[in-house]
């Protein structure tokens, strides 16, 4: 089973080709700092040829929803020393997922702050989960040239606070309508400045995020997160082909581990003027001289065909991983999967969490 046989990734040597996907499950305390339960939590999924940790609040500026974890404070970086040092000794490896939520965020999670973003464009259509409850999205306010220059900056501190934490790498969410692919967006970018108009400049941001990052910790540990044809969040381009393709030739310049292909949930419709065709066959062949992950829905027989296709060099599964934190082992004796328990993803204790059961 190609899934189980070990993979090189630059200098790291994965067990398998199973990755476990990065997945929120707001469990840290009010300061994002996270606790003994999250390394218990990862340690359990340490079997996985590479772990890619929940998404992780870059700055103060970057947190969206309550109960996340952070890496920006000396209390954040020890707790999370704690985790990678769990994983390690089972094993495993670990990269940090580095997020900045941009609008996807409210100020009632904020100290009254309202979010920022490329332009002041609210999202429309759906609610944010709040402390408060749900929320209707506020507008943001437009960042200036200055405060974009300081995020790329915070990226890149967060890199090296991930280092220092003990992670293996870092990998750059892209991804699900956060703040890069909102300035990658024509939906939610209608900036006439050098992070904005053409598709070269929305692609800016990304791009200048990327070198910072690689700089920081230097290229075999960063990867990046992209999700091209996902609506998430108002997401939505005119030409998502002609949009992805820029960036990926660009990002094939750089000298970085692997690039992360979210495709589409199922549960988001198609825009209508979207390609039909399948989106990692469509968007994988573009990534040259990188290792290419593929994500979303795959189970192991699918997993299994990516693989043998050569569609794909390791695949990563969400709430399977989730559920099941002996996952390899399950898909190697054929054994039946624990099933996920949606109610207790997000916030909560043990329960849901720590608690899935292992084969016996």
């Amino acid at each position: 089973m190609k899934l189980l046989q070990p993979y090189t990734l630059g200098s790291l040597k994965l067990k398998n080709r199973m990755v476990m996907a990065a997945m929120t499950r707001s469990r840290a305390d009010a300061d994002g700092v996270v606790g003994a339960i999250t390394a218990e939590y990862y340690a359990q999924r340490a079997s996985a040829g590479l772990i890619l940790s929940e998404a992780v609040n870059i700055s103060a500026d970057a947190l969206g929803s309550p109960l996340t974890p952070s890496l920006y404070t000396p209390a954040q970086i020890e707790a999370w020393q704690k985790v990678t040092a769990a994983v390690h000794e089972k094993g495993g490896l670990i990269f940090a997922q580095l997020w900045h939520t941009g609008r996807v965020a409210h100020s009632a999670d904020r100290h009254g702050i309202l979010p920022a973003a490329p332009s002041p464009i609210k999202i429309e259509g759906m609610q944010h989960f709040t402390s408060q409850g749900a929320k209707d999205y506020e507008t943001p306010r437009e960042l200036t040239t200055a405060e974009i220059q300081q995020i790329i900056a915070d990226y890149a501190q967060a890199a090296q606070n991930a280092i220092a934490a003990g992670f293996d790498g870092v990998e750059l969410h892209a991804a699900n309508g956060y703040l890069p692919q909102q300035f990658l967006a024509d939906s939610s970018n209608h900036r006439q400045d050098a992070y904005g108009g053409s598709t070269a400049n929305k692609a800016r941001f990304t791009l200048e995020t990327m070198q910072a990052i690689i700089a920081a910790v230097g290229g075999e540990r960063v990867g990046i997160k992209i999700s091209p044809l996902h609506p998430y969040a108002g997401i939505a381009f005119d030409n998502p082909t002609a949009t992805y393709e820029y960036l990926i030739n660009e990002l094939n310049k750089l000298d970085f581990a692997f690039v992360e292909i979210m495709q589409r949930a199922p549960m988001f419709p198609l825009l209508p003027h979207y390609p039909q065709s399948d989106e990692l066959a469509l968007f994988g062949k573009m990534v040259q001289g990188k290792t290419l992950i593929a994500g979303t829905g795959y189970t192991a027989a699918t997993g299994e065909a990516a693989l043998e296709s050569g569609a794909a060099d390791l695949i990563a599964y969400g709430a399977a991983f989730l559920a099941n934190p002996d996952l390899p082992r399950r898909f190697e004796q054929g054994a039946e999967l624990n099933t996920p328990d949606r109610a207790t993803m997000f916030g909560g204790g043990e329960q849901g969490y720590v608690d899935y059961p292992f084969l016996k």
